[in-house]
């Protein structure tokens, strides 16, 4: 909503993600906190004792509003420059500084896929009897590439339900989505008595490219977020990456906007740089695997240790941990397996 600070989101990560004092700061923000999850695949059941935390908008809007009592300016944004900013209602905002974190748009640099979701926030005729998130049902129909269910229990009638589509196109059909959520409700037996929100997304999945090249089509203004390639480039999570930036931001001291900018540009280039191997990992769900059968790459990882999938989901996996990921029979064909090995660095 407009003048909203976050928009309508729900942003979650696991606690392994951030380090004990990346957690404390970020504390007054969490609105839900779970000791552990589930994952559902046809032949696999599998819960995990790893604590996954979520922020909501509405936490963050009144968090931040308070924090910042006074000092906040909304509006829409025409046009962005290194230290100015220029909204549609004809004012201009000065500053030594400006970043523009407002989320994806084209990248026509990088080869992608997609991450696409819409979600329901519904309140139930009767409680539904979970106590701990289900991060990905994939036993559900796989409709045009890896489908999965997420859902989050807010109290014992309120659930956010998604329905997540990892495919190739970013095209979002809101209705077929909404859809999926309500007929699984339903095949769960909750009866929705009342929609209170829905939200909605189509998130990045980075599998090649030349981020550098992403930059300079940007221009001088510093990017933080999923327009800087700051996020994970399998599950698409972005907050760890936020809390990263914020934490070497405070540590850095106050710089002009393209200054700035060119220290986040190094910084995000790094990071691209060190998360090869995730990208790997996503051209063969997308390129190797047919599109019905890329849950099983999936189901496959989630036999892995416990610790592995942790350091995983943080994006810090180890030379060992890459091994065991890739080792065995592959789920998908070997030769289509082999072509995926090969990062281009390009679109």
């Amino acid at each position: 909503p407009q003048g909203v600070l976050g928009g309508d989101h729900t942003w979650s990560f696991f606690e392994p993600d951030l380090t004990a004092a990346q957690r404390d700061w970020i504390e007054p923000l969490i609105a839900h906190r779970w000791p552990g999850y589930s994952v559902r695949f046809p032949g696999h059941l599998r819960r995990l004792g790893v604590g996954y935390c979520s922020v909501t908008s509405a936490r963050f809007n009144a968090v931040l509003s308070e924090a910042l009592s006074g000092r906040i300016v909304t509006g829409s944004a025409a046009t962005v420059a290194p230290t100015s900013v220029l909204l549609t209602d004809g004012r201009r905002l000065h500053a030594r500084a400006v970043i523009d974190g407002r989320g994806p748009l084209a990248m026509p640099d990088l080869s992608l896929g997609f991450q696409k979701f819409v979600g329901l926030e519904v309140r139930l005729s009767a409680p539904h009897g979970l106590s701990e998130p289900i991060i990905m049902d994939a036993s559900v129909s796989q409709d045009g590439g890896y489908r999965f269910v997420y859902t989050l229990p807010l109290d014992e009638r309120t659930l956010l339900i998604e329905d997540t589509r990892y495919t190739d196109g970013a095209d979002l059909d809101h209705e077929v989505f909404r859809r999926g959520v309500t007929d699984y409700a339903a095949a769960q037996g909750w009866t929705i008595e009342a929609v209170v929100r829905e939200e909605h997304g189509v998130l990045p999945v980075a599998l090649d490219g030349d981020l550098a090249a992403h930059f300079r089509r940007r221009g001088p203004t510093a990017l933080s977020g999923l327009r800087a390639g700051l996020f994970h480039p399998t599950t698409g999570y972005s907050l760890p990456d936020a809390v990263r930036l914020a934490d070497r931001l405070a540590a850095t001291p106050p710089g002009l906007g393209q200054t700035l900018s060119a220290s986040i540009q190094t910084y995000a280039s790094d990071v691209w740089k060190a998360r090869g191997f995730y990208r790997l990992l996503n051209r063969m769900l997308f390129r190797a695997a047919q599109p019905e059968r890329r849950y099983r790459i999936l189901e496959r990882f989630y036999r892995l240790p416990e610790p592995l999938i942790a350091r995983f989901y943080a994006a810090r996996s180890t030379a060992f941990d890459k091994v065991r990921i890739l080792s065995g029979k592959p789920p998908v064909p070997l030769a289509a397996a082999i072509g995926c090995l090969v990062e281009r660095g390009r679109a």
